[in-house]
């Protein structure tokens, strides 16, 4: 991370769109260029964010998922703006729609093939030892290329070997958070999804155990 003074900063972002704010200021910004910015606050004095910064975790999972081969952002730059106490990540965003704004439109909830193949990449995903924690539909986008990638990247942990067992289903307990997400994602009794999951995964798995983790939502 490289430190970006005030006004440097204030020309970076000038005419900048603001996409998520909240009491406390911008969150993402998305500039003239079409680039983005997103600003991360240090929400205590002490805290693991000070001595690895949102920005630099976001761009550090950035460089981990290109090099496993699923699009994701591409990080031009990441800055400390000490007059406002924020860290920054400069980032090209990946291009598509996310599967949540996917399943809105005419013929794409009901597509068997979209949901087997939104099984077989959170399987690849768990294979690959990428434990998302924000794993939900907005943050899957399905790129000009029939790609599925992610986006929203700080808020990540990845191994060099497939997630165990334990930490798969706390994924799956993520994703039970977004009703509208689940309720896609349980057609046919988690039939689709879950079958191409399994077929996928590293792992020998029972299928309800997996539909439990994820249809039983008030237990989150």
């Amino acid at each position: 991370m490289r430190a970006l003074a005030y006004p440097d900063y204030q020309a970076l972002r000038k005419d900048a769109e603001v996409i998520e704010a909240d009491a406390f200021g911008d969150k993402v910004l998305r500039l003239t260029d079409g680039n983005f910015m997103k600003l991360f606050r240090r929400k205590r004095l002490v805290s693991s964010a000070a001595l690895f910064p949102y920005a630099k975790r976001f761009a550090n999972n950035a460089s981990t998922l290109h090099k496993r081969g699923i699009p994701c952002p591409d990080v031009l730059e990441t800055y400390r703006v000490g007059e406002i106490a924020r860290d920054v990540v400069h980032y090209r965003p990946l291009p598509g729609r996310t599967l949540r704004q996917l399943i809105a439109e005419p013929g794409y909830f009901n597509d068997e093939a979209l949901l087997r193949k939104f099984g077989r990449f959170v399987a690849e995903l768990h294979n690959q030892g990428i434990y998302f924690r924000s794993l939900h539909l907005g943050n899957v986008v399905m790129t000009p290329d029939n790609e599925f990638g992610l986006i929203d990247i700080a808020d990540m942990k990845t191994l060099r070997r497939p997630l165990r067992k334990s930490l798969c289903l706390r994924n799956f307990q993520h994703m039970r958070r977004y009703k509208g997400d689940h309720a896609w994602l349980l057609q046919n009794h988690g039939d689709l999804f879950f079958e191409a999951y399994i077929e996928h995964s590293a792992h020998a798995w029972e299928r309800q155990v997996l539909v439990e983790h994820l249809a039983r939502a008030d237990q989150v």
